[in-house]
């Protein structure tokens, strides 16, 4: 992909666009295909990942690599939480275990800011980390994307 090639939805979002693109960010994500994400960011894309700075797509792909080599079996459910014409703000949770069979629930909020293309050129994570049992777990699903009837955070009570 090169990096004038659009990836739809395009800003300027509207609630309807909005929601589209966070669904694609957390189709995505849940492949945990690195190079698959890398693709929706800008070549320069600026990033925050908790105390992490970084920017551009080999860093990110790198950062996911590593990421998902610890967060193991990990399920994302991403949920708008607002937009303007060319933001988007998320909130979002994860679970996943570590090679020892520790349970996580990962909760968060990322800020997204978006070129004309559709790429993301910006991204802030806030994001906190609470153990949990196996037994607590609540995204139940195969690997892979989200079925359409899983249950949404709101729904969940995240």
């Amino acid at each position: 992909m090169s990096i004038d090639t659009s990836r739809p939805p395009l800003p300027p979002f509207t609630v309807d666009t909005a929601t589209q693109k966070v669904r694609a960010a957390e189709d995505a994500w849940n492949s945990r295909d690195p190079q698959r994400v890398a693709l929706a960011y800008t070549v320069d894309s600026r990033w925050r990942n908790r105390a992490e700075f970084f920017s551009g797509r080999q860093a990110i792909a790198d950062f996911l690599q590593r990421k998902w080599s610890k967060e193991l079996d990990y399920r994302l459910i991403k949920e708008l939480w607002a937009h303007d014409a060319a933001r988007i703000a998320v909130r979002f949770a994860y679970e996943w275990h570590d090679v020892h069979g520790q349970w996580y629930r990962s909760y968060g909020n990322e800020n997204w800011e978006f070129s004309p293309q559709g790429l993301m050129h910006t991204r802030h994570a806030s994001i906190n980390d609470l153990m949990i049992s196996e037994n607590d777990r609540r995204l139940l699903w195969p690997a892979g994307r989200r079925p359409d009837d899983h249950p949404s955070l709101t729904e969940l009570g995240f």
